[in-house]
């Protein structure tokens, strides 16, 4: 039996590079970091002074009555996702056919620290009322479902810095078993606050180049030290192409297949030769009906890691074989550092834009590769892509071992 084909038809976003998908993607293509020293005096306490905060506040966009009652994790999926769906041209669906899959890491972690410190400060009764509803790890996609009265199902995959790309997966999944003609899927993280940054710096996790927070983020460069937190939300708009065809919608690219493993090998550190990334690409090549050599391109995860950049170039080659000399890698965790939860989501969109778009953006802060990198990256400038029904592949991967990948097919 044929799968369904599943369309991409809108796409949204609020990262450190813009408030919206035109804006990040032009940074991306011009090689611009958005990472920068934080302005809170809190930082001066910790190892690492910086990180990737969005370039548009949710204030800008929302009112303030409605930002009482939403955690910052829904204010950007709400902002995403609103983006999202006018992009798609704002899509008339039988809400019994419409599904959500937004995901979160961490969740409202911020709220959760924030409200503890008013109870131990002030007492219970200045505890927020919404206290609860706004910490909920699914409290992003129940936002977006009452947004939309989405009542397909909304659902939400938990799975660390693999989480939006999972929620992507899970989207597709969910219109080729036709419970649904339409879904919002993508993920949203805010998590940049004093003890997460300390916990994270503690693992020796992040960087720690304060003199120079632009250049932090580093991917397969020799003396990379770390990832760099940054925070965000991507969305994109899924549609079967038949009820896409219906309606006449613009399709960005094909989301063709989907595969997740799990390494099994450590809560934290990567298998280091990469097997388990190395068969969720290729069952997601399986998955799509693609075979190593319709691949040009591929968005890795990548964040700027000593043990894990290297392990996911010798994953990419081990899946792709003879092709993978051909295929133009290149990580945008160098300009947007690592949104955590929302990583996948924000990358899914750089993937289906380079697609749409024809260009590959850059990974910048480069200096000397690192001698074990045995693939194509694309450095400091943008790449043009082949011409023609070509695919890439989106990565993701998260603490306990996931590990997601996502084929996207030129429309």
């Amino acid at each position: 039996m044929a799968k369904t084909d599943v369309v991409v038809t809108g796409l949204g976003a609020t990262t450190p590079l813009g408030g919206d998908v035109a804006t990040t993607w032009s940074a991306l293509l011009d090689g611009r970091s958005g990472i920068s020293t934080l302005p809170e005096e809190w930082h001066e306490s910790l190892p690492v002074h910086f990180a990737g905060r969005i370039a548009q506040e949710p204030s800008e966009k929302l009112p303030k009555p409605r930002l009482r009652r939403l955690d910052r994790t829904q204010q950007f999926a709400l902002i995403a996702a609103g983006e999202a769906w006018a992009d798609a041209g704002s899509p008339e669906v039988d809400p019994l056919r419409l599904g959500v899959v937004v995901s979160s890491g961490i969740g409202g972690i911020l709220t959760i620290l924030e409200q503890y410190d008013t109870f131990r400060e002030k007492g219970w009764r200045r505890v927020s009322p919404f206290t609860v509803p706004m910490l909920m790890p699914n409290s992003p996609a129940a936002a977006i479902s009452l947004e939309y009265t989405a009542r397909a199902g909304s659902h939400v995959p938990v799975s660390a810095c693999a989480s939006s790309a999972e929620a992507i997966a899970n989207g597709v999944d969910m219109i080729r078993a036709g419970r649904a003609d339409i879904v919002i899927a993508g993920g949203t993280e805010a998590a940049i606050h004093p003890l997460n940054i300390a916990s994270f710096a503690s693992m020796r996790a992040l960087s720690t180049r304060n003199d120079d927070p632009q250049t932090a983020s580093r991917p397969w460069d020799k003396d990379r030290d770390g990832f760099v937190m940054g925070e965000g939300a991507g969305i994109v708009i899924l549609e079967s192409a038949e009820h896409a065809a219906k309606r006449g919608a613009r399709v960005y690219a094909h989301a063709s297949g989907v595969g997740y493993t799990n390494d099994a090998y450590d809560i934290v550190q990567p298998d280091p030769e990469g097997a388990g990334q190395s068969r969720a690409i290729t069952q997601a090549l399986a998955d799509a009906d693609l075979a190593p050599e319709d691949i040009v391109h591929v968005n890795a995860h990548a964040t700027s890691t000593p043990a894990g950049d290297v392990g996911e170039t010798r994953a990419i080659r081990a899946a792709l074989g003879a092709a993978a000399d051909r295929v133009a890698v290149t990580s945008t965790k160098s300009m947007t550092g690592h949104l955590l939860g929302g990583a996948g989501a924000v990358e899914s969109i750089a993937t289906i834009l380079a697609l749409h778009d024809g260009r590959i953006p850059p990974t910048i802060n480069i200096q000397e590769l690192d001698p074990e990198v045995a693939v194509d990256i694309v450095r400091d400038k943008p790449r043009d892509m082949p011409s023609g029904d070509v695919a890439a592949i989106n990565e993701s991967f998260g603490f306990g071992g996931h590990n997601v990948a996502l084929v996207f097919r030129r429309a």
